[in-house]
C-alpha cells in the first residue's frame, strides 16, 4: 500500500510492528462492521486496542491542555509508521474477572440510562399478548369512559382481589366484611357474604369485591368518582366495571395494561 496516498472513507495503517505484527498494511472501511479475526497470537488485539486503539488515545490527549496532561501520565506512540483517517475511538474489552455491575456494552458506555428514560417517557409498551399498546387511565379518564359506555346502564364497580388462584380465601371474605362490603362477585356470580363463607378450596377463582352497584347517569359525577377511588384502594390500581344486563366486563387500571 502506497502510505502516500490517503484513501477517503477508511481507516489506513502503514507499517505496523506492535508486539508480533509484522509491518502489515490495513485498510479499514469506516462506517462498517469490521470484524478483526485469526488464530491466537496472530495480532488481532495487536492491531485493534495496542495500534489503532492506543494511537487514537494518544492523539486524544494531546489536544488537552498541558495541566490536563500531567494528571493523565504519558502515553507512548505505537510502533506503526503512520495512521490515517483516525477519528477518536472508544475500545470495550471483554473481560470476567471483574464483578463490576457495569457489564454491558450499555451500562459500559453510560448510555442504559439514557435508553431507560428514553423508553420510559417516549416509549409504547405492546402486550406480548394480543400485540395492541397498552394502556393506562387517570382517575378523571377512567370516569369519562365510564359516562361514555356505560351511561344509562345498570352496572357494578368491582375491585378485583383475587385472580384464577386456589384457596378457600375464608380469611379474606371476613376481611371484607368488616370494611363494610356486602357483597363479593365470585367466579362470575354476585353473593352476598356472610360469617365464616368460604369457597372450594382446591378450585382456581376469581373474587372482586362489589364497591357498589348504580345506574350511569352523568349527573351522578360524584358518586362514580367516590366509587371509582374506593375501588383503586382495593384493587391495586385496578377496577372493574360489569354491565349488570349483559354481564359485559370492563377493566380499568392507573397501570399500564392490555386494552
Amino acid at each position: 500500500m502506497n502510505n502516500d496516498i490517503f484513501t477517503e472513507g477508511a481507516i489506513e495503517v502503514f507499517g505496523a510492528r506492535e508486539h508480533n505484527l509484522k509491518n502489515i498494511d490495513v485498510s479499514i472501511p469506516r462506517k462498517k462492521l469490521t470484524v478483526i479475526t485469526g488464530l491466537s497470537g496472530s495480532g488481532k488485539s495487536s492491531l485493534a486496542f495496542d495500534t489503532i486503539y492506543a494511537e487514537g488515545q494518544r492523539r486524544y490527549i494531546e489536544t488537552m491542555s498541558a495541566y490536563a496532561r500531567q494528571f493523565l501520565g504519558n502515553m507512548n506512540r505505537p510502533d506503526v509508521d503512520k495512521i490515517n483517517g483516525l477519528s477518536p475511538v472508544i475500545s470495550i474489552e471483554q473481560k470476567t474477572t471483574n464483578k463490576n455491575p457495569r457489564s454491558t456494552v450499555g451500562t459500559t458506555t453510560e448510555i442504559y440510562d439514557f435508553f431507560r428514560l428514553l423508553f420510559a417517557r417516549a416509549g409504547e409498551a405492546i402486550s406480548y399478548n394480543t400485540g395492541e399498546k397498552m394502556v393506562k387511565y387517570s382517575d378523571d379518564q377512567i370516569i369519562n369512559l365510564i359516562l361514555e359506555h356505560f351511561n344509562g346502564k345498570k352496572a357494578y364497580v368491582l375491585a378485583p382481589v383475587v385472580k384464577g388462584r386456589k384457596g378457600h380465601y375464608r380469611e379474606l371474605f371476613e376481611q371484607i366484611l368488616r370494611k363494610g362490603f356486602l357483597y363479593a362477585r365470585i367466579d362470575d356470580k354476585v353473593t352476598e357474604l356472610k360469617r365464616g363463607f368460604k369457597v372450594d378450596r382446591y378450585k382456581n377463582h376469581f373474587i372482586e369485591i362489589v364497591i357498589d352497584k348504580l345506574v350511569v347517569e352523568t349527573t351522578d359525577r360524584k358518586r362514580i368518582r367516590e366509587s371509582v377511588a374506593t375501588a383503586m384502594k382495593h384493587g391495586n390500581g385496578i377496577i372493574m366495571l360489569l354491565d349488570v344486563d349483559n354481564n359485559h366486563a370492563r377493566y380499568f387500571s392507573r397501570q399500564l395494561m392490555c386494552p
